[in-house]
């Protein structure tokens, strides 16, 4: 019998299923993954819808830009007068107050001026004072030449009545017509000297006298020349770019280092052309510092545009009439100031970049201000107290040299009202 036919009563071997799987497994597969699948696109789909809205209600308003940098003031140091360095307070990286001093200079010359001029002061407050007396004096000399006229007058009058009846001789009543003549040349060169003194006292005292004025702002000038030998700090904040050494010689406004006042930091962001037509005045300002990164928003408002472009005030602006001409798109700086809370907390030196997000959608600040409302105004009194203390230097050096009965008051002419608000400064 042949070998390859199968017995009939022999079974058959069952069919394999080894990777096959039943219809109802491979349908199974089949819908979780379309079900993943679609989860997935939904999910997709959902990110893209709600960017799409977040970008549709507020990014699409945000003009960004990271060619920004800290800007600030700096603000030179610089002596009044001519000088040599004796002694210098303060070095780069420090920190000074406002009224500190800086840096002194020699006050020998100073001093002999100031010494010569109060002492002139004094000279001529008591010459003013003898003007007083010697009206006073004068005006009794005119009152004895009147009494004295009068009575040669009676005295010539009596003579010519005895004179009649002969009683007396003619060349008497002569000699008393002469005298009487010489009384009344008297009376006259007394009455001008005494109206020539009394012009030089007229409608003034010691004090407000014009030569008592004169040397008083003498006294007054050789005083701030004294003072100025001290430089304070006009502000606070950070030394800067010290250039100074002991014993040089510097004239009036050799720079000599520069105050850095970091607490009225800005930001300078430039903004190319196409970005500017929706920036407007006081709109919401975000901004990163790359010196402490992404964790770390200060918060700001825009507050002014700069006149010209940087290539409009570049050392060599671009000639674009001489025919090789390329368009560029140029960027326009925007000030923007920073929350001073937010500055205390992390503070900015200058010139550090940032990168600037201006919410352009409130649109309701102007292009341009021409109210001067948002342009900061810098003052400093630390100077001022040099002119309190002339004052009271000048009223001291009247005082001293008046009569008690002089007419020294705070309220004259030689002695301005006192700025009580002003710092105290080195006295000399």
């Amino acid at each position: 019998m042949d070998q390859k036919t199968a017995s009939p009563s022999s079974p058959s071997p069952p069919p394999t299923t080894e990777g096959v799987g039943t219809p109802s497994d491979q349908t199974k597969k089949l819908t979780a993954r379309k079900r993943w699948l679609s989860l997935l696109i939904g999910l997709f789909v959902l990110a893209g819808l709600g960017f799409g809205i977040q970008w549709w209600v507020n990014m699409r308003y945000i003009q960004s830009t990271n060619d920004a940098y800290v800007g600030g003031n700096i603000i030179q140091v610089t002596p009044q007068i001519s000088g040599t360095v004796i002694a210098i307070k303060a070095d780069d990286t420090n920190y000074v107050k406002k009224g500190q001093t800086l840096v002194e200079l020699d006050k020998a010359d100073a001093q002999v001026a100031l010494d010569q001029s109060e002492a002139q002061l004094a000279k001529t407050v008591r010459d003013v004072r003898s003007f007083f007396p010697r009206n006073a004096q004068l005006q009794a000399m005119v009152n004895l030449r009147q009494n004295e006229l009068k009575r040669l007058q009676e005295d010539l009058a009596r003579r010519e009545k005895v004179a009649q009846s002969g009683a007396i001789s003619k060349e008497e009543v002569q000699h008393a017509r002469d005298n009487l003549k010489s009384a009344e040349a008297a009376l006259k060169a007394a009455e001008e000297e005494s109206a020539a003194s009394a012009t030089q006292i007229d409608r003034t005292s010691v004090s407000t006298h014009p030569a008592v004025k004169e040397a008083a702002s003498h006294v007054r000038k050789a005083f701030i020349h004294f003072a100025r030998t001290i430089l304070p700090a006009p502000v606070a904040g950070f030394i800067a770019k010290r250039n100074v050494q002991l014993g040089q010689q510097v004239s009036a406004g050799t720079p000599l280092m520069a105050i850095v006042p970091l607490d009225q930091v800005w930001v300078d962001a430039n903004f190319k052309e196409p970005q500017l037509a929706n920036i407007r005045l006081g709109q919401n300002v975000t901004l990163i510092a790359d010196i402490y990164g992404n964790d770390i928003h200060f918060h700001g408002h825009v507050v002014g545009f700069g006149a010209g472009t940087g290539a409009a005030f570049a050392l060599l602006p671009a000639q674009n009439a001489t025919g090789n001409w390329i368009k560029i798109v140029q960027r326009l700086p925007v000030r923007i100031a920073l929350d001073a809370k937010e500055l205390a907390e992390h503070p900015l030196q200058i010139g550090l970049s940032m990168t600037v997000d201006v919410d352009t959608q409130n649109q309701k600040g102007p292009r341009l201000n021409e109210t001067n409302a948002l342009i900061p105004n810098y003052t400093t009194d630390v100077f001022q107290s040099i002119d309190q203390q002339a004052n009271e230097k000048v009223r001291s050096i009247i005082l001293a040299n008046s009569a008690p009965s002089s007419k020294v008051t705070p309220s004259t002419p030689a002695t301005p009202p006192l700025l009580s608000s002003a710092p105290s400064a080195p006295k000399p």
